[in-house]
């Protein structure tokens, strides 16, 4: 939202005050100084005039989590262990799953209570390209290059994936390079050759790789560069 905007919609001020406010430099945003009424505060945003303060803020958390295989992509499950039951107590508050794996699929999980910067991390729209390592049953056709780059046509959705880029690695691994996260997407493009999906394990999301460091069900917080680079 827009300084002036938070401002103006405050029972205290209107906004010609809100204006003399900010001509005066009275206003700070996170400690610091500001005059532009267009700059951009949110829910983290420490917002103060003068010596009052009118939102407190609350610390952006951004978490990496090598998932394991059996944890569910949930915050909640009356039956199952869930990824935030791998996190101790404090840390799992208002943290929601930036792109949810299966069951049994492993790798980079990324936890966060930054919702703007996980749609952008998500959604397609970003083009930002999310590795797998993939495991099948059967021998990995060198025919299936052109077809993950053509696109497949989902019938529940009634729609046609966007291209992605499959490297055969061996007779029975690759790594495939996709931008959505369609329901069991992977596994039912694979299935589009009557091939199984074995063994599946993410890598990547955008700039973000999976720390080597961690071990499965182990976690540690985003570094700077990291979440700049969403």
């Amino acid at each position: 939202m827009r300084l002036d905007r938070f401002l103006a919609n405050l029972p205290s001020y209107n906004r010609q005050q809100v204006r003399l406010l900010l001509v005066q430099r009275r206003v700070r945003v996170d400690g610091d100084t500001v005059a532009d009424p267009r700059a951009e505060v949110r829910e983290f945003s420490r917002i103060e005039v003068d010596d009052q303060l009118l939102q407190a803020g609350r610390p952006a958390r951004y978490l990496m989590l090598h998932k394991p295989a059996g944890c569910v992509s949930a915050t909640h499950d009356p039956q199952h262990r869930t990824v935030l039951d791998l996190l101790p107590a404090p840390l799992r508050e208002d943290l929601h799953i930036a792109g949810r794996l299966d069951y049994n699929t492993t790798g980079l999980m990324i936890l966060t209570n930054d919702g703007q910067w996980s749609r952008r991390l998500t959604q397609p729209a970003t083009k930002l390209p999310k590795h797998y390592l993939v495991e099948t049953e059967d021998e990995i056709g060198a025919h299936y290059v052109d077809k993950f780059r053509t696109g497949f046509y989902f019938a529940f959705e009634d729609l046609t994936t966007l291209p992605a880029q499959l490297d055969i690695l061996g007779p029975r691994t690759a790594r495939l390079a996709i931008i959505e996260g369609r329901y069991h997407q992977v596994k039912r493009m694979f299935g589009y050759f009557d091939n199984k999906v074995v063994g599946l394990h993410r890598e990547t999301m955008g700039a973000i790789q999976l720390d080597p460091g961690l071990a499965p069900g182990e976690f540690r917080a985003l570094t700077a560069t990291e979440i700049a680079s969403v």
